[in-house]
């Protein structure tokens, strides 16, 4: 990369109240999707997966001392602005506490339901109100990592654009399908196109290890304390759990998760399943 973006068009922004920067901080505090489509990203993690899942930027927010340095060009995209942002300015803007210096404006993937019940045999993941933002990036990246088709979210559920959420899906955000849904009927779509629902509760159903997870099928993960409310409970056909030795009353959302997927794309494999070589 080039040493510097001092040769690209670069606007300086002193003040907090600069209208853009004002802008971002919202999308950052009150995370989602509006018109627009765009969804506020920070920190280095998240502008490498963002440029390496193919996102369109929209604006780079640079903290002032890390205008010169190399790590960052936009040269090739023609139609991002870059924006040099004094020190105070920026740390004011971005919501974590620690911010290092670099931040963007990219245009959120779409993806729809019904793009998700068409695939090959689907496998999905439905998040039922989870609202701990580390849950469900965890959760989005295991499903992404186990061979899922995507993950839905039912009202309730945090946004899947929340900072914490997208530093712990480590950019499986950008490239799994995610779908928010408004109206929870809309789960009834699911046994239109006879792909069963499974509710996933910590000592009752069928184990995950006897239960045969190969074809089409969509899990359900309930709420951290609370679980599944029993309107998320009239769309499911079975309930599954996994079988713990141990004296625990339950396992946490995002591990009883990804243990399912894996157990699920163990199954679908026929075999142990084997990582990369």
């Amino acid at each position: 990369m080039p040493d510097s973006v001092s040769s690209t068009s670069v606007e300086t922004i002193r003040s907090r109240q600069n209208a853009r920067l004002k802008d971002l901080r919202q999308r950052l505090l009150h995370p989602g999707i509006g018109a627009d489509r765009l969804v506020a990203i920070e920190g280095d993690h998240l502008i490498e997966e963002a440029q390496r899942s193919g996102l369109g930027f929209d604006a780079v927010f640079l903290r002032e001392d890390r205008i010169l340095k190399r790590e960052w060009h936009f040269l090739g995209h023609v139609h991002v602005k870059v924006f040099a942002v004094a020190t105070d300015a920026f740390d004011h803007a971005c919501v974590t506490e620690s911010p290092q210096g670099i931040a963007a404006l990219v245009k959120a993937p779409e993806w729809t339901l019904e793009s998700l019940l068409t695939a090959e045999q689907p496998r999905l993941v439905i998040l039922a109100g989870l609202q701990d933002p580390g849950n469900v990036g965890t959760i989005i990246r295991s499903a992404e990592a186990f061979g899922a088709s995507g993950v839905l979210l039912t009202a309730g559920s945090v946004s899947p654009w929340n900072q914490k959420a997208l530093r712990a899906s480590a950019g499986s955000s950008f490239r799994l399908p995610v779908v928010s849904l408004a109206d929870v009927s809309r789960l009834r779509r699911l046994a239109e196109k006879q792909i069963p629902t499974y509710a996933c509760v910590a000592d009752s159903g069928t184990s995950i290890f006897e239960a045969d997870l190969r074809g089409p099928i969509a899990f359900v993960i309930g709420n951290e304390g609370a679980g599944i409310t029993d309107e998320i409970l009239s769309f499911c056909q079975k309930s599954l759990h996994v079988p713990c030795p141990g004296d625990v009353e339950s396992l946490n959302a995002a591990i009883a998760a990804s243990i399912l997927l894996y157990e699920a794309s163990r199954q679908r494999s026929g075999t142990s399943l084997q990582g990369k070589p």
